[in-house]
């Protein structure tokens, strides 16, 4: 009887232990850092990173409307992940204002290292009303191995001053060099 509280026991802690670093990897990273200069940099691709997923999401004023698709026999069914999303963004927003400031592009990068490194994921991305002009963000993961999620937000008065996201390239860089990319379709 007390043997198999024992191993219960072992269970338990070696599941919290397991579950706590998965949550690191998910929230180990702080706030972007807006780059004052983007620099180029030496293309070096390794397959020991890769990006794995990517949402894109535009909260506006108006939410959009799905389109009906090919498989869809009901609208309904096709708007609720978009509705989820909107909810999602924009709880605990009480006022205007406190709305206002959440409208904009929510971009989340998925992504993989195979082995540790010190990484940094950049945002590169163009705005409407700056038609070609760069801007970047970036975020650290000292020595990142694992499963990770980036997730970068232009909203407030930068979705308001400039416009909605034209065109992205989101990157991982290994000591000064591009080790995965992941890129919109629009960029050049």
């Amino acid at each position: 009887m007390r043997g198999s509280h024992f191993i219960q026991a072992i269970k338990f802690a070696a599941l919290l232990l397991a579950a706590s670093s998965f949550s690191q990897n998910l929230l180990a990273a702080a706030e972007p850092k807006v780059l004052s200069k983007v620099t180029t940099l030496p293309v070096a691709l390794n397959d020991d990173f890769q990006f794995r997923k990517t949402k894109l999401f535009l909260l506006s004023e108006t939410p959009g409307k799905a389109k009906k698709g090919l498989f869809s026999t009901n609208p309904g069914i096709a708007e609720a992940p978009l509705n989820f999303e909107r909810t999602y963004r924009l709880y605990g927003a009480i006022t205007a204002l406190d709305r206002w400031q959440r409208y904009g592009n929510y971009l989340d990068f998925f992504w993989r290292a195979k082995r540790r490194a010190d990484l940094r994921v950049r945002l590169e991305y163009r705005q409407e009303k700056l038609r070609s002009f760069v801007q970047a963000r970036e975020v650290e993961y000292p020595n990142a191995k694992g499963s990770y999620k980036t997730e970068f937000k232009i909203i407030g008065d930068d979705y308001a001053n400039d416009g909605r996201i034209t065109a992205w390239r989101c990157l991982l860089i290994e000591s000064g060099r591009i080790v995965a990319e992941n890129r919109s379709f629009l960029w050049e």
